[in-house]
C-alpha cells in the first residue's frame, strides 16, 4: 500500500506544460539547432579520423618497412580532420550560443510581461523576490535546451553509436561486456536523475525565497537600523542561505556519485582491455595497432556517455525551472478578457458603484451594499474609522480588484466591460507614500507622459510647487532621485508626485492620504496642488485630517464597509452625526492646526492653463 502511495505522489520528469513550453522553444529556435546539430555531427565525426587511422600507422606504417612515405600524407590528414573538428566546434558555440542567449532574452520580456499583467492581489501574496527569480533565474536554464546542451547530448548519442558499431566490428565479445558496463552505468544514472529532479526544483523555490526575504531586508534597512534588529535579519537570512547549501550539497552528492560511477565504468572498460586485449595480441588474433585504434574508439563512446550525464542533469535543472515559469504564466492576468472588452475614448467621468460588495476573504466582507454616485467634476472624500473599507472602495475605482456583488459603473457602462489599459490611462494618483523611480526628477515627472517637453514638465511643476526647490539642485530636472526618491524629503516626493498627475491630465483622480504626515507648511503647498490638480477631474479623496476636505462635494462616511452618512461639510456637521463625532475627536487634539473649522485649510488658488495630454490643447483648473 505504502509503495501504491509512493507511486501516486511521485512527480513526472515535467509537468505537461514545460513539456509544450519545451517544444515550442526548440521549434522557435530549430534552424540555429539544426545547423549546430549539422556541425556537431561533422565536428563528431573529423574526430573520429585519428582513431580510425591509428591502427594502419601504427601496425602498416611505423611498424612495416617501406611505408614511411605514408607518414606525411597521413599526418596532413590528421591535422585538417582536426581542423574541422576545432572550426566546427567554434561555430557550433556562435550558432548555439547566440540562439541560447537570445531565447533567455525573450523568455525573461515574456515572463516580466505577463508578470506586469497580473492583478494586485498576486503581488499582494509573493514576494518580489520570487518574481525576480522566476524572470531572472529561471530563465537561464532554458539554455540548455537551446543552446549547446541538446546538441551535446543528441551528437553524444550519434557519436556513442557510431563507436559501438567498430568496437563491435573490431572484437565483439570484447564491446558485448562494454556494452554491459554502460548499460549498468546508463540504470545509475538513471536512478540519480529521479533523486535530483526534486532537489533541483526545491533550489529554484529556496534561491525565490531567499532573494525575496534579502530584498525585502535592503529595502526596509532604515527600519531594521531604526529598531537594531540587524542581527535577527542576519539570522533570518543565514537559515535561509544554510537551507540553500543543504540543497547544493546533495545536488553535488547526487552529481559527485554519477561522476564516480562513470570512473568506475572507464576504470572497468580498461582493465578488461588490458586483460582481453593483451590476450588478444599475445594470441595473435590482434596487433598492437588494433588495440590502441580499439582503445581510442573506446574513449570515443565512453566520453559522450560521461557527458551525457551531465548535459542531463543540465536539463533536468532546466526543466525544472520551466516548471516554475510555467506557474506563472498560467496564472490569468487582468486583461486576459480585454480581447472581448469595449474601448474606451475619452471619459466625461462619471463614477456610480451599485450595490457594491467586495470581500479579501470569503465570508468577510470589506464593503456591504455600497451605492453612491460621483458626477463628473465634482470631489468626494471619504473618512471613517481604519478599516472601514476607504481604500478598498478605491482599488475598486481603479480596478484593481472587482465586487463580488453589484456593480462600478463609469460614464453609464459597467467597468468590468471595459478594456483596462485605456481606462487606466485616464486615472492619476497621488498617494501617502508615493514611488519615485531611481532616475531624474524631470523622467519621474513625465512618467505617464513620455514625450512631454521640458516646458511641459516646468509647468507643470509650477503648478505643483515644486519647480523652486528643483531649480536649487546641482543638477535642477536632471538630479537623481534615489532609489524610491529617497533623495528628496517627504514633502518635495509628494509635490513631484502631484506634477506628475497633472501632467498626465486624467480625467478620475485618486488622493490616498496624499497629506497626512507632512509638515504644515508642506501640506499648505501640497493642498495648493492638489486644488489645481482636483478642478475639472472627478475626484476621490482619502482623508483621515478632516481639514483638507471641507470644499469637497461630497463626504461620504464609511463604517464598517457600509454608507453610514453623506453630504456636504456643513451638511454632516449640523447632522450631528458619525462625521460630527469625528471632526469634534479630532478638533480637540488639532485645534492648534485649524485656521477656520468652516473654511479649507488652504487658499483657491487662481486659475492656471496647463497642457492637455491628449487634445493636445490646454484646459483651465
Amino acid at each position: 500500500m505504502a509503495d501504491d502511495t509512493l507511486k501516486k505522489t511521485k512527480k513526472p520528469f515535467a509537468s505537461p506544460g514545460a513539456w509544450a513550453e519545451a517544444r515550442v522553444l526548440v521549434h522557435t529556435h530549430r534552424n540555429r539547432l539544426i545547423l549546430g546539430l549539422a556541425l556537431m555531427l561533422v565536428s563528431r565525426l573529423a574526430g573520429m579520423v585519428l582513431p580510425a587511422m591509428s591502427g594502419f600507422v601504427i601496425d602498416e606504417v611505423m611498424l612495416a618497412d617501406g611505408q614511411a612515405d605514408l607518414l606525411l600524407p597521413l599526418a596532413l590528414a590528421a591535422a585538417a580532420a582536426t581542423l574541422v573538428q576545432a572550426s566546427t566546434g567554434f561555430a557550433l558555440s556562435q550558432v548555439l550560443g547566440v540562439a541560447a542567449q537570445r531565447a533567455i532574452t525573450e523568455m525573461r520580456k515574456r515572463v516580466q510581461r505577463h508578470v506586469t499583467r497580473l492583478p494586485i492581489s498576486y503581488f499582494d501574496s509573493t514576494q518580489t523576490g520570487v518574481l525576480i527569480s522566476r524572470v531572472m533565474t529561471d530563465a537561464e536554464g532554458i539554455r540548455n535546451l537551446v543552446g549547446t546542451g541538446l546538441a551535446q547530448l543528441v551528437g553524444g548519442f550519434v557519436t556513442a553509436t557510431i563507436g559501438l558499431v567498430a568496437l563491435f566490428y573490431l572484437n565483439w565479445r570484447l564491446t558485448t561486456v562494454t556494452l554491459v558496463l554502460l548499460v549498468l552505468f546508463g540504470l545509475v544514472m538513471a536512478t540519480m536523475f529521479r533523486k535530483l529532479r526534486p532537489l533541483f526544483r526545491e533550489r529554484g523555490k529556496i534561491n525565490a525565497e531567499v532573494t525575496g526575504r534579502l530584498g525585502e531586508t535592503l529595502g526596509g534597512v532604515r527600519i531594521i537600523k531604526a529598531y537594531s534588529v540587524e542581527k535577527r535579519e542576519q539570522l533570518v537570512f543565514a537559515k535561509g542561505v544554510h537551507r540553500l547549501l543543504r540543497n547544493v550539497a546533495k545536488t553535488i552528492t547526487g552529481v559527485s556519485a554519477t561522476t564516480s560511477a562513470a570512473s568506475l565504468v572507464i576504470g572497468g572498460i580498461g582493465a578488461l582491455m588490458i586483460v582481453m586485449g593483451g590476450r588478444a595480441i599475445v594470441a595473435g588474433q590482434w596487433e598492437i595497432g588494433d588495440l590502441v585504434q580499439y582503445l581510442l574508439f573506446t574513449g570515443i563512446v565512453v566520453a559522450p556517455v560521461v557527458s551525457i550525464a551531465s548535459i542531463g542533469t543540465q536539463i533536468t535543472e532546466a526543466f525544472a525551472g520551466l516548471d516554475r515559469i510555467r506557474e506563472i504564466l498560467g496564472t490569468p492576468t487582468e486583461i486576459d478578457e480585454d480581447a472581448s472588452r469595449q474601448s474606451v475614448d475619452e471619459l466625461t467621468g462619471d463614477i456610480e458603484l451599485d450595490h457594491v460588495t467586495f470581500s479579501y476573504t470569503e465570508g468577510v466582507p470589506v464593503l456591504r451594499d455600497v451605492s453612491l454616485t460621483a458626477p463628473a467634476g465634482t470631489t468626494t472624500a471619504l473618512v471613517g474609522s481604519s478599516g472601514s473599507g476607504k481604500s478598498t472602495l478605491v482599488s475598486l475605482v481603479m480596478a484593481f480588484n472587482r465586487p463580488q456583488e453589484g456593480r462600478v459603473l463609469v460614464d453609464g457602462r459597467n467597468l468590468a466591460t471595459l478594456k483596462l489599459a485605456d481606462y487606466r490611462r485616464q486615472l492619476g494618483v497621488v498617494l501617502q507614500e508615493n514611488f519615485l523611480f531611481d532616475g531624474s526628477v524631470a523622467s519621474n515627472i513625465s512618467f505617464a507622459r513620455r514625450h512631454a517637453t521640458r516646458a511641459e514638465i516646468e509647468e507643470v511643476s509650477r503648478i505643483a510647487h515644486c519647480h523652486d526647490f528643483i531649480q536649487g539642485f546641482p543638477d535642477g530636472y536632471d538630479s537623481i532621485v534615489g532609489e524610491r526618491g529617497i533623495k528628496l524629503s517627504g514633502g518635495q516626493r509628494q509635490r513631484v508626485a502631484i506634477a506628475r498627475a497633472i501632467l498626465a491630465d486624467p480625467r478620475i483622480l485618486i488622493l490616498d492620504e496624499a497629506t497626512s504626515s507632512l509638515d504644515s507648511e508642506s501640506e499648505a503647498m501640497i493642498q495648493d496642488g492638489l486644488r489645481a490638480l482636483r478642478r475639472g477631474r472627478t475626484t476621490f479623496v482619502i482623508a483621515h485630517r478632516l481639514s483638507t476636505i471641507q470644499s469637497a462635494d461630497q463626504i461620504v462616511v464609511l463604517e464598517q464597509g457600509q454608507v453610514v452618512e453623506r453630504g456636504t461639510h456643513a451638511e454632516l456637521l449640523a447632522a450631528g452625526g458619525r462625521y460630527r463625532e469625528l471632526y469634534d475627536t479630532q478638533y480637540r487634539f488639532e485645534q492648534d492646526r485649524f485656521i477656520n473649522p468652516g473654511e479649507d485649510f488652504t487658499p483657491e488658488p487662481e486659475k492656471v492653463e496647463i497642457p492637455k495630454a491628449r487634445s493636445g490643447g490646454s484646459s483651465p483648473l
